[in-house]
């Protein structure tokens, strides 16, 4: 969950102001993924350096590493880092033609944030080998004994301090022998050692001007910019075959995209188990494999990054979570582009697997949090188009159960992040036990989209705010848009689909419509900002609305809500009712009717009557059970605020006693989309009057890699 990222500039002179620069830049951008502690590794002036206090000379002829570790967010570094260049008289005009920086944003795991804990971690004096590392070592107790008993002190309470500290080991070890050992050499056997999910960076003054970045588990990019020219997307071979590769470049390690896009738009996605070594502006990629010493050259051609600048910048915004929330008409249109044709949906990653998944025992959605909830709106329309069972699972719960799961059955994985620890875990169940398994993700090139055997991308473009707003509407339009695709077969649910698509088309509309609700929403904030607690019930469609709303309001306003399902409100949650505690009820209408046309010929102008009758009926019914719920709140006080479809609120509200907040009424399935702009709203208001940091929640960071 923390963010790692590095820079290397090969023929190409950059003063060291320019890289400290870039290597801080970079981790403003991933901050995101963990705002705790931070820390960078650049190289030192030669003329600078000394004999340590023991008067010991170094091991090594290059320049030593500067570290520079800091608690607290990134701008706590950046203080720290120009104090001690002052303090050192460091010359930050001095230029590089090469030079190799690495940094680190931390989200605590192991240990207390501080700078002992912060990365780089280090294999003790002289900075021998430094490591950025973003995931868990589960086997680092065991080899921290191993290495106490070498003679190895450690400092810090990570886990990740092991990795440095054995690299350290295997190079003496091999130093003591015969001949020498390369730097892709000691990384390999690191990583025999290692267990757990990790992506990892090297640097070492033994090898000056090298990284090695390595992973399992852990998303790890590499960007390319060669400049006097157009990058060329050639195939990476081994180092060898590239070394007469004397172009000026930039190579860029990182956690993610949105960190490169202004640097260059040529990538690589590294693979699990895979070597990234850069030498002498060259790229080998290497694939480790514990059965063989000897690991296989791999082939990449580079990617072109479809993101523009302005996409992880918040623009005319106080914060990233108000931008992405007004960004949702564009989000929800690009999600939709080129998938909704003459009526149509086309979903060219489902294509080769839609007649195995029609033929499917039963539809089993797996996700956690944000995600599982998007899973959950769209379920309703799942069963309803497809006529396949659809069950829910809670990724880390389904693994402590092991829940049964066959081959007959399709998965439906669905992370923002495509990295998700216990998500990407529920996925190697799924597949162990032979289930088609479908992914549902924002992340081209992730851990999720790479192993499913089929998916879609939601494109819903950069999102850095902790708490998902964008991902989770495109999420819901993506499942929705999956079951048109399954069910298109059906003739008995035309007129349902028809209906859809052409909300679909609407949406982003209706969307913009409901964002005008911003100054009400804040409003209702103010009125909320000393409560301690907040209830939201919904059902049928919107349950997943309550759940996604509570949530919200949990991750930025730090304030105590649940989200709850009307209809168990009478078996205990109505005890907490009474005039003090704020209850949000969703009471939008759940089911709309369509008019066929009309021709001149009974048997339509008798089924037109029937549909509208029996449509009526449903609305009534649903609608008749809601306003229970309402009437039962005010027969005990309570402090209701009703959400509504626009003009129903002297329907829900007859007696004037609540606060209505009217939204435009859409097709069933596509309602929670609606719904739940207001409550994201809510939830940043509520947010920014009680002071609180917005785009990083406390205890919070947005890809949740670790379980």
């Amino acid at each position: 969950m923390c963010g790692i990222f590095a820079y290397l500039n090969y023929n190409v002179g950059r003063e060291r102001r320019y890289i400290l620069e870039v290597l801080l830049n970079g981790l403003r951008r991933l901050e995101y993924r963990g705002y705790d502690s931070a820390g960078i590794a650049i190289d030192s002036d030669l003329s600078l350096e000394v004999q340590n206090e023991n008067g010991k000379c170094k091991p090594y002829d290059s320049a030593s590493p500067l570290v520079f570790r800091q608690e607290g967010k990134i701008e706590s570094l950046v203080t720290s880092v120009y104090s001690a260049v002052d303090k050192l008289d460091l010359d930050l005009e001095k230029l590089f033609l090469v030079h190799a920086g690495i940094a680190h944003t931390r989200w605590a795991t192991h240990g207390v944030p501080a700078p002992k804990n912060s990365h780089p971690q280090s294999s003790g004096q002289f900075d021998e080998f430094l490591v950025v590392h973003n995931g868990i070592i589960t086997n680092y107790e065991v080899l921290k004994q191993t290495l106490i008993r070498q003679g190895f002190t450690f400092e810090s309470d990570t886990d990740t301090e092991v990795i440095p500290k054995l690299a350290k080991f295997v190079f003496d070890q091999a130093r003591d022998g015969e001949g020498g050992v390369t730097f892709s050499q000691v990384v390999m056997e690191v990583m025999r050692q290692l267990e757990g999910a990790y992506a990892l960076i090297f640097k070492s003054p033994h090898y000056p001007n090298e990284l090695i970045a390595c992973k399992r588990g852990s998303t790890l990019i590499l960007g390319v910019n060669e400049l006097g020219g157009e990058t060329s997307r050639h195939l990476f071979h081994d180092v060898k075959a590239l070394t007469a590769n004397e172009k000026p470049k930039e190579l860029f390690f990182s956690s993610d995209l949105c960190a490169i896009v202004e640097h260059t738009k040529n990538y690589a996605a590294i693979e699990d188990n895979e070597i990234v070594h850069i030498k002498d502006g060259s790229v080998s990629i290497l694939r480790f494999d514990y059965e063989k010493e000897m690991p296989a050259s791999v082939q990449r051609a580079l990617s072109v990054l479809n993101m523009e600048v302005e996409q992880i910048k918040k623009g005319d915004f106080d914060h990233f979570m108000k931008k992405e929330i007004h960004e949702q008409p564009g989000s929800l249109t690009t999600s939709m582009r080129g998938r909704l044709k003459d009526g149509i949906v086309g979903l060219g990653g489902l294509k080769d697997h839609m007649r195995t998944i029609r033929r499917s025992r039963r539809i089993i959605f797996i996700g956690c949090g944000t995600s599982f909830h998007a899973a959950l709106a769209a379920r309703p329309i799942m069963e309803e188009l497809t006529d396949i069972p659809v069950t829910m699972e809670i990724a880390s719960d389904m693994l402590d159960r092991k829940a049964l799961i066959f081959k007959e059955d399709t998965a439906v994985f669905v992370s923002q992040s495509g990295e998700t620890a216990d998500t990407l875990l529920a996925l190697e169940y799924a597949l162990e036990n032979g289930a088609l398994c479908l992914g549902v993700t924002n992340t081209v090139g992730s851990t999720l989209a790479r192993k499913t055997h089929c998916g879609v991308h939601i494109n819903a473009g950069c999102e850095i705010g902790v708490a998902s707003t964008k991902a989770y509407t495109c999420q819901i339009v993506v499942m929705v848009m999956i079951a048109l695709a399954i069910g298109s077969d059906k003739l008995s649910t035309l007129a349902k689909r028809e209906d859809i698509i052409a909300g679909l088309t609407k949406l982003p509309e209706q969307v913009h419509d409901v964002l005008e609700l911003d100054g009400e929403m804040k409003s209702l904030a103010e009125s909320l900002i000393d409560e301690q607690s907040l209830l939201m019930f919904g059902r049928g469609n919107n349950y997943a609305t309550a759940l996604e709303g509570a949530l919200k309001v949990k991750e930025v306003a730090l304030m105590h809500s649940e989200g709850m399902l009307a209809g168990e409100m009478k078996h205990g949650p109505l005890a907490l009712v009474d005039e003090y505690l704020p209850i949000i009820v969703i009471a939008t209408r759940d089911d709309t009717f369509r008019l066929c046309n009309v021709r001149d010929n009974n048997s339509h102008l008798f089924y037109c009557f029937f549909f509208l009758v029996s449509s009526c009926i449903i609305f009534l019914f649903i609608y008749s059970k809601q306003q229970s719920v309402i009437q039962q709140l005010h027969a005990r006080k309570g402090r209701l605020i009703v959400m509504c479809s626009k003009g129903d609120a002297s329907l829900v509200c007859p007696d004037g006693r609540s606060r209505v907040i009217e939204v435009p009424q859409v097709v069933d399935c596509l309602q929670p989309i609606i719904n739940i702009i207001p409550l994201q709203l809510l939830a940043y208001h509520l947010t920014v009057l009680r002071g609180y940091n917005v785009d990083q929640p406390r205890n919070l960071a947005k890809s949740v890699t670790t379980q």
